[in-house]
């Protein structure tokens, strides 16, 4: 994915640009043109820690700075998006952190935005492109799995939230700036669903968060079966802490740990296996090394397409703000769910 016609420059500098965006970017061989957030010192720190030429004094700074081969990199809050993308100038390339604002209005609010300003966008739903992720692809669409007919995504661990305080004082949480990256990978493998069921909630030790567990039901009908059900409040140690996607077919399964989720940040190793059936029914479990993660690599990904789409016009990347729309319409009805205890048709 690695394009060396293109560059990048990041507006803001909080810690998913410091874990993730600048280690991936690093390792794919992106050229950072610079970066800017509102807290100047912050950004001149994150400058030199990356070796970056430059830590942009204002926004309009860091616009002026843009060449054609920019891509602008919106890594802040999900309210801020339309603020700054009313700045970007029109024809630019931009990559929007997920979510594609904080709820279906904003989001058709900034389709709007960007489709009037000719804006190439596309959202960082990135979980799409981690290696593991596209190992699992590939097996599906290589048909060694046989016909898809569940898809399980099970979470239960003890998540920092106190990492991203801007969090505490949002009126959703967990499944807007969570389990949006389940929805949108059960999108990914299996299309749109029929209708989703879902429920949200608190935790006592967590009063100040919207929400911190959900269970969420993507419903495509009897041959298929896609949930989603996470847990962030496991604190009594590691040994019942579990972070997985299960994918079964007709013929095979595959099972992958999400070893970041679990004592994050630092994480422990991801797990890739899979088995498929030969003619008589039988099969052995194989485990295979994958190299690289969901953090940083699969960030490589998302800005790959974008610069993809940023050299050749034509191009329309495959984490398209339409495409997008999709994952912030089912994560709405997922809340309309949650309110009303029903399921929620598209």
């Amino acid at each position: 994915m690695r394009q060396t016609d293109s560059d990048i420059i990041i507006i803001g500098a909080g810690g998913i640009v410091q874990h993730a965006h600048l280690p991936a970017y690093k390792k794919a061989g992106y050229t950072v043109r610079g970066i800017y957030d509102k807290d100047i010192a912050k950004a001149k720190i994150v400058a030199a820690d990356f070796g970056l030429p430059v830590a942009f004094a204002s926004l309009e700074q860091a616009i002026d700075a843009a060449g054609r081969s920019t891509v602008f990199d919106l890594a802040i809050p999900a309210a801020a998006l339309l603020s700054v993308l009313e700045k970007i100038p029109p024809g630019s390339s931009v990559l929007l952190q997920k979510p594609m604002g904080e709820n279906l209005e904003q989001a058709k609010n900034i389709l709007k935005v960007c489709n009037e300003k000719k804006l190439s966008a596309g959202i960082n739903f990135q979980l799409r492109y981690a290696p593991f992720i596209l190992k699992a692809k590939e097996l599906l669409n290589s048909g060694q799995i046989g016909t898809l007919c569940d898809i399980e995504i099970n979470i239960n661990v003890l998540t920092p939230w106190q990492l991203w305080d801007f969090l505490f004082t949002l009126p959703r949480m967990e499944i807007l700036y969570h389990s949006i990256h389940y929805m949108d990978l059960v999108r990914q493998l299996a299309g749109e669903p029929e209708s989703v069921f879902a429920r949200t909630i608190k935790h006592p030790d967590m009063p100040q968060l919207a929400s911190v567990k959900s269970m969420i039901y993507m419903d495509y009908g009897e041959n298929l079966r896609a949930s989603i059900l996470t847990n962030h409040c496991h604190k009594f140690g590691p040994r019942h802490q579990h972070s997985y996607i299960r994918i079964e077919g007709t013929r095979g399964a595959i099972y992958i740990r999400l070893g970041l989720l679990m004592d994050y940040p630092q994480g422990v190793p991801d797990e890739f296996e899979y088995i498929t059936l030969d003619e008589n029914g039988e099969g052995k479990w194989k485990s295979i090394s994958i190299e690289g993660s969901w953090f940083p690599d699969a960030f490589a990904g998302s800005m790959g397409e974008m610069m993809k789409a940023q050299s050749d016009k034509k191009y329309k990347p495959d984490n398209n703000l339409e495409d997008g729309l999709k994952t912030m319409r089912w994560v709405e009805r997922a809340y309309q769910s949650t309110e009303n205890g029903k399921s929620v048709k598209k």
